[in-house]
């Protein structure tokens, strides 16, 4: 098995939900930690979910506040193991007023 650290990014997250990572098929990946910086010039409410093929689509973090200027990261020292297909989605209250990073590791058949 494959093993490939990955960053994914997503600037401007707004009040549309939007796919910030999407395990390819044949794969499962670990997320490893999830930064979202707030980047507009008030404070925002944002939310983080997991939409899956097979499963009920579940929320990480709904309508979590962030101040302007602020950074919030989780998943620290936790894990969260998806599947293929699996899609990490993300939210804000404002339009274009976050960027998210997600650090994950994919596992992939040799």
């Amino acid at each position: 098995m494959a093993n490939t650290f990955r960053l994914k990014t997503k600037a401007d997250v707004g009040i549309t939900t939007t796919n910030v990572y999407v395990v390819p098929s044949a794969t499962t990946s670990t997320v490893l930690g999830i930064a979202i910086a707030n980047t507009s010039g008030t404070s925002v409410l944002v939310g983080v979910g997991i939409t899956r093929t097979t499963e009920d689509d579940v929320n990480l973090l709904k309508n979590v506040p962030i101040p302007q200027g602020s950074t919030l990261e989780f998943v620290e020292g936790n894990k969260i193991v998806l599947e293929a297909e699996d899609t990490v989605t993300a939210y804000s209250d404002a339009d274009a007023s976050v960027d998210i990073c997600v650090t994950v590791m994919e596992m992939t058949p040799n």
